[in-house]
């Protein structure tokens, strides 16, 4: 019985050619960019979801379920038009980049961003600027929750992370002053981005805009959010749907380091823990 199956298995390798390793290789590819290109979208979740429909119908044919076959077949045969429907604004930047020729260099800017502690230095330069002179800013500072269509809402910069660059963004009556700045893998990624405020109406009362739209953001991401207040000059982060304000240059640094270099700050996380445990 053994040596049967191991004779068709082998039987079906001899038929294989050349080509259709080619061929693999190519879908292969594609499959890969596509997921690339939705994988910071809730697209990506519809993907899967097709995915799955796909896996579905390959079994159901297996175990010869035909009804349920012929209905995930129905689906599927009709993909093309929905995928067009589905990913019309994953597709129209996937042909953009294909027309700019960036299909391949995603990941150029990577070779280009400053040291980790330089990125630290700069970014505390900027905000203290920011807070002496009361410039309002927002910072959002993407984590592993993808920010791809908050992102898309701003104004593509992906730019290297320098105090003047980012004075330059909030700086008042400029083009992209008004929303926030995404920074995402040490890079700014986009500016004038739209923000969704945070619900609770009372937090709404007690704090401005630019608050409001940092604890938004936190609560559908596990992005950190810095805001300088522009009646103020008051530093604050939000985190997890929770704000914390008043923060001094130490602890602007501490909270700078934990997230670009990796070290772990007891100060500012400890105020973040007993601040948000407080509000509770």
């Amino acid at each position: 019985m053994s040596f049967d199956v191991l004779k068709a298995i082998t039987s079906g390798f001899a038929q294989v050619r050349p080509e259709d390793f080619v061929d693999i290789a190519i879908i292969a590819f594609f499959l890969y960019k596509l997921i690339i290109l939705t994988k910071e979208t809730r697209a990506f979740q519809l993907l899967k979801g097709i995915a799955f429909l796909f896996l579905a119908a390959l079994i159901s044919d297996l175990l010869q379920l035909q009804t349920l076959s012929w209905m995930l077949n129905s689906v599927l045969a009709s993909g093309i038009v929905v995928l067009v429907v589905l990913f019309q604004p994953e597709l129209r930047r996937a042909l953009e980049h294909i027309g700019r020729g960036k299909i391949f260099n995603s990941g150029l800017l990577q070779g280009f961003k400053p040291e980790e502690n330089e990125i630290v230095n700069e970014m505390q330069m900027a905000i203290l600027s920011l807070a002496k002179r009361r410039v309002g800013a927002l910072i959002v500072i993407e984590q592993r929750t993808g920010l791809g269509e908050i992102i898309a809402t701003g104004t593509r910069i992906d730019g290297v992370i320098s105090a003047p660059l980012i004075e330059n963004i909030f700086e008042p009556n400029t083009p992209l002053h008004d929303g926030a700045v995404i920074i995402r893998d040490g890079v700014i990624t986009a500016a004038a981005c739209f923000l969704p405020l945070a619900e609770d109406i009372a937090v709404a009362r007690e704090l401005g805009t630019r608050h409001r739209a940092a604890l938004g953001v936190s609560s559908i991401s596990d992005s950190i959010t810095i805001v300088v207040s522009e009646e103020t000059g008051v530093i604050s982060f939000a985190r997890e749907g929770k704000l914390v304000r008043y923060i001094d240059q130490k602890a602007l640094r501490d909270l700078l380091e934990s997230i670009f270099v990796g070290k772990e700050s007891a100060g500012t996380l400890n105020i973040f823990k007993r601040r948000a445990k407080h509000e509770k």
